[in-house]
């Protein structure tokens, strides 16, 4: 009897995600997919299930992934030490071979390996197939003081192939999910001379979300999702509060990328944008399939 309440118990959670299967039937969902997440056996096992259950019952999505301790394990092997500018790493043509390598080479194959092993159909891109993600150099000044005036002219900061997204070309992306494919794209971009750039992952996803007006953009991080000056969790967050979050610090560190990379998804005609921790199992299905979800909406 005990087995037959239990099964009654998965029956009663199916049924209660139907109305979500079937509003977003058809829709596409771009999710950043990093951090822990990526890391952990046990969660990327969930993760690869989770994207074939949203492809199985009809949801488009579309997997942008990030990579960087795996280039920072590659690039310490080489005796290459990494170097940042406010948030940014520096990248040389050196480092950005060693960039591509690993996401292109090792960790964008490893997410299709384990996606298509568990069942699913998953095909590996970067930004430069069929110039998927068109990039120029990324520009970053810096205002220092003046011991004299106080202020100097803004200097600008040479972070080498560093990029920023100018276009998406998503017709490659139409085809693969037109023949039920799952698109899994490595952030690297190409330049008008064919050059790749290393471009922020979160960055890539926003801009993709917006090209194709998805329903969803979901990033995956290591915390809870935004938290207030107390620490407790924001479930909702009107875009027009965020500047005031980042002014007085509550918004802080590597969270100013991500809420600002879903305030430009929002203008670009993307419905809603999450901020989910991937540590906690399933954290995509609960976002999506439940009425409370999981992490911060940004709306």
């Amino acid at each position: 009897m005990k087995i037959v309440e239990k099964n009654i118990e998965k029956a009663k959670v199916l049924i209660d995600s139907l109305p979500y299967m079937q509003e977003f039937r058809h829709k596409t969902i771009v999710i950043k997919y990093g951090g822990h997440a990526m890391v952990d056996e046990h969660l990327k096992k969930q993760f690869a299930l989770d994207v074939i259950l949203l492809k199985q019952v009809g949801i488009n999505p579309i997997i942008v992934h990030g990579g960087g301790p795996q280039i920072n394990r590659l690039l310490d092997r080489l005796g290459i030490k990494p170097s940042y500018v406010q948030g940014m790493r520096v990248t040389d043509g050196e480092v950005m071979d060693v960039v591509e390598m690993v996401l292109v080479g090792k960790v964008n194959k490893e997410i299709v390996g384990l996606i298509n092993h568990c069942g699913g159909k998953a095909v590996g891109l970067s930004g430069r197939d069929g110039d998927l993600v068109c990039a120029r150099k990324l520009r970053v000044s810096s205002r220092p003081e003046s011991a004299e005036t106080g202020v100097n002219p803004p200097e600008l900061i040479d972070l080498g192939r560093v990029g920023e997204v100018t276009a998406v070309n998503p017709g490659v992306l139409a085809s693969l999910s037109s023949n039920d494919f799952i698109p899994v794209i490595a952030p690297v971009g190409v330049g008008e001379d064919g050059r790749a750039f290393n471009i922020n992952a979160d960055l890539v996803a926003g801009a993709i979300a917006g090209e194709l007006a998805a329903e969803k953009l979901i990033l995956l991080t290591d915390v809870p999702g935004v938290n207030d000056r107390d620490g407790r969790l924001i479930t909702t967050l009107p875009h027009g509060e965020l500047e005031q979050l980042i002014d007085d610090g509550t918004v802080a560190g590597g969270m100013i990328p991500k809420v600002r990379c879903c305030v430009d998804a929002l203008s670009h005609g993307v419905s809603k944008t999450y901020i989910v921790d991937g540590r906690v199992e399933h954290s995509i299905l609960l976002e999506m399939f439940t009425p409370e979800g999981v992490g911060t909406e940004i709306y």
